[in-house]
């Protein structure tokens, strides 16, 4: 290794005492100029259009991303392509934010003309008021740094950190302010396990007709037993003629009973089973499913409508599969 150890530790702590100074330092840039970003955003009827080149433009995506995640639509356009018919894409329902450091980015100032002239409001995020872009902004938030964490003082560094913080702030207050809730969140993302776990429902991932294990009241013990098997869910339901559910039989049972020395030949189910067990309802959330298996160290669960009729049976390996837990 051409450097020791100890000197990568530095240099790395170094970067981020630097960066985490840059993003501090944004506390205090927090006026009424944000509060008029805001407010142009949360008045936009269209979509907010993030520019941004090189750098600027990977922290461009970013920003459009999380801004379209909680609830406000976004999308990046690159601004090198907008002059090249992408500008189309931008409309004067839109707010657009313009992302550059030095605020010179020539890319973005042949825009600056379009934009204007369609009436588009224009939010700049610089390291530079006095620049061009700045001026021409309808809003500017300063995001200049002292120093880049780069030791040449080139590459972007605390400056890229300092504009995604400070879009992060503009995507947290905007979402605090639409009421923006978990909910919602999960809609904008129904692969991920947030997702899964506020929209996926007990009727999702229940087992339904011939699937449901069910016994009769005089139904023996061992044909219960044989149900179980058959169904492979770990419990057989305990219903009456018009389905209202009396109970459940589960492994547990069975323990408790041969603990007994009940003879599972002769026995009913009804003499073993646990009466009033804990049910669910129909169209609730997957993820409560879980929490009172959880809490209650039980691998099955009935679903049981309002009128007390057997609608399903879920288990815990359901869950799994589904990806709730």
């Amino acid at each position: 290794m051409l450097i020791h150890p100890d000197q990568l530790k530095k240099l790395a702590s170094q970067v981020l005492a630097i960066e985490s100074q840059a993003v501090a330092q944004l506390q205090s840039r927090i006026d009424d100029r944000f509060v008029h970003a805001c407010d142009l955003m949360l008045c936009c009827t269209g979509r907010i259009v993030v520019l941004g080149m090189g750098k600027s433009g990977h922290i461009g995506g970013k920003i459009a991303a999380t801004l379209a995640s909680t609830g406000t639509p976004a999308f990046f356009v690159h601004p090198a392509e907008a002059s090249h018919g992408d500008m189309g894409m931008i409309t004067a329902q839109d707010v657009v934010v313009a992302l550059s450091n030095s605020g010179e980015t020539d890319e973005i100032l042949t825009l600056l003309p379009l934009i204007k002239r369609q009436g588009v409001p224009l939010i700049a995020l610089t390291g530079n008021p006095d620049s061009t872009l700045a001026q021409t902004a309808d809003v500017h938030i300063d995001v200049s740094v002292l120093q880049e964490a780069c030791p040449l003082g080139l590459a972007p560094t605390s400056s890229t950190t300092a504009t995604l913080a400070m879009g992060d702030a503009l995507a947290v207050a905007l979402l605090e302010a639409r009421g923006f809730t978990a909910e919602d969140f999960a809609r904008s993302h129904p692969g991920g396990r947030l997702g899964r776990r506020l929209l996926l429902l007990t009727d999702d991932v229940m087992h339904t007709g011939a699937q449901i294990p069910r016994s009769a009241p005089d139904d023996l013990l061992r044909d219960a037993l044989l149900e179980m098997s058959r169904k492979g869910l770990g419990t057989t339901v305990v219903v009456d003629s018009e389905d209202h559910v009396l109970g459940v039989f589960t492994d547990g049972d069975l323990r408790r009973a041969l603990d007994r020395q009940v003879d599972v030949h002769i026995a009913r189910v009804t003499e073993v089973m646990t009466a009033r067990g804990r049910t669910i309802a129909p169209g609730t959330l997957a993820a409560e499913a879980l929490r009172m298996m959880q809490e209650y160290r039980i691998n099955a669960l009935p679903v049981v409508n309002s009128a007390g009729k057997l609608a399903g049976v879920l288990n815990m390996h359901d869950l799994l599969r589904a990806g709730v837990l």
